[in-house]
């Protein structure tokens, strides 16, 4: 969400719901149905108890009838449900899909094995984001993408407008937006004991990152071992007619341990994980090296470039950057986006992207960018909140220690 924390969206609602008819607020979206797209699963969490707000021209769940502290601590305890169908997954096909994704992205995707996939970046003529994505080598003529619903439209339009100038000098590619499908996460303990109740094929040859086509439920889906938590889990892209069959199968399963959860809960969970936020912490001005996303930059890449921006990453890579994406902690009121960031003698020496309370940590938690030379480890900082300093660090992210599930 540009320009504010879910976490502190689902804070507001709370208050409301406390002042509100529960059942009309969660129905209501607080915006005109007609203006907003529903996924497959609207009715599934209204009758659930979910309350319903509009995000990237989606009505969508911040939360169900737990809280969002509760929500994120079960997440990591045992596990959680989220519907991502707002998302926007994609596939690109034909004999140059590779080398015309690299054209756009960083990631070395020719080096991808076929089955794995990587967080990349789509960049701009100057090096900034325009937005990330998770892409994954279903083949070497088959590139299964995911982005983020609020940049879908920019995203699409830039894409398209590349791939025409690419097919007018002869190469082979075209695309298939996945409109029919819906993507649903499952995260947490138990997202793979759970899910392999409803599959045949065996989840613990599938690693992080890995991509599989198998039936789950008795429906044929796309899975990625991957997610937005830091947890072990699976993004799971399902014909859009058997979602609810899948997400009821799922809950029944984990017997009440895995609990629907909501886009609150998911902001929160990602800022432990010291994951980005498309729009808060990263922008269209803001390069992968600024944002601490060089490991995605594939080495082969480094040294040959040919994506767009590559000048200036390229550059940022040898000299260094100026700015510097860092995790921080920090008393008195949680930092929100846009609090400044100032060094001990009171100079303004960056901006903080995303904060909030960490359910789980039980403090105050944020990330933003910083002077480089003032991003060390341990570096005493004030985080300005509502006019007032307090103290801060600077500390390393993750906040809360991933689990990918890799081989040992």
């Amino acid at each position: 969400m540009r320009g504010g924390s879910l976490w502190q969206l689902g804070q507001s609602i709370t208050r409301r719901l406390a002042q509100s008819d529960k059942k009309a607020l969660s129905r209501r979206c607080f915006s005109s149905d007609a203006d907003l797209k529903k996924t497959a699963l609207y009715d599934f969490h209204v009758a659930h108890g979910g309350k319903m707000v509009p995000f990237a021209g989606w009505c969508m769940p911040i939360q169900y009838k737990d809280s969002i502290m509760d929500s994120t601590v079960n997440c990591r305890v045992n596990g959680s449900f989220f519907d991502v169908a707002h998302m926007c997954g994609f596939s690109l096909k034909g004999k140059d899909c590779v080398p015309f994704l690299e054209t756009l992205v960083v990631a070395d995707v020719a080096g991808l094995a076929p089955g794995t996939g990587s967080l990349t970046v789509f960049t701009n003529e100057k090096g900034g984001a325009i937005d990330d994505s998770v892409i994954t080598k279903v083949t070497d003529e088959h590139i299964y993408l995911v982005v983020n619903a609020g940049c879908r439209d920019k995203d699409l339009a830039h894409i398209e407008e590349h791939m025409k100038a690419f097919k007018s000098k002869g190469g082979d590619v075209s695309w298939h937006i996945h409109d029919d499908r819906s993507l649903l996460a499952l995260q947490g303990p138990l997202a793979a004991p759970v899910l392999q109740h409803l599959t045949k094929e065996d989840l613990s040859k599938l690693y992080f990152g890995q991509f599989q086509i198998l039936d789950i439920n008795g429906s044929t889906c796309f899975l990625t071992r991957t997610g937005y938590t830091g947890e072990d889990g699976f993004e799971i892209s399902v014909p859009s007619e058997h979602a609810v069959d899948l997400a009821k199968a799922i809950l029944e399963k984990s017997e009440g341990k895995v609990r629907l959860t909501g886009l609150g809960a998911r902001d929160s969970l990602r800022l432990e994980a010291g994951l980005c936020l498309y729009g808060n912490d990263m922008e269209q001005h803001i390069s992968p090296v600024e944002a601490g996303l060089t490991w995605a930059i594939g080495k082969r890449r480094r040294a040959e470039g040919g994506f767009l921006g590559a000048d200036v990453i390229l550059k940022q890579l040898q000299d260094g950057p100026t700015i510097r994406r860092v995790g921080f902690f920090s008393s008195g009121p949680p930092a929100r986006s846009h609090s400044e960031v100032h060094d001990e003698s009171g100079n303004k020496i960056g901006e903080i992207t995303s904060g909030g309370f960490s359910p789980n940590l039980k403090k105050n938690i944020a990330m933003g960018y910083v002077k480089s030379g003032q991003h060390k480890n341990g570096t005493k900082v004030k985080i300005v909140v509502r006019g007032k300093p307090y103290e801060g660090n600077i500390t390393k992210m993750p906040f809360v220690a991933t689990k990918y599930y890799k081989p040992s």
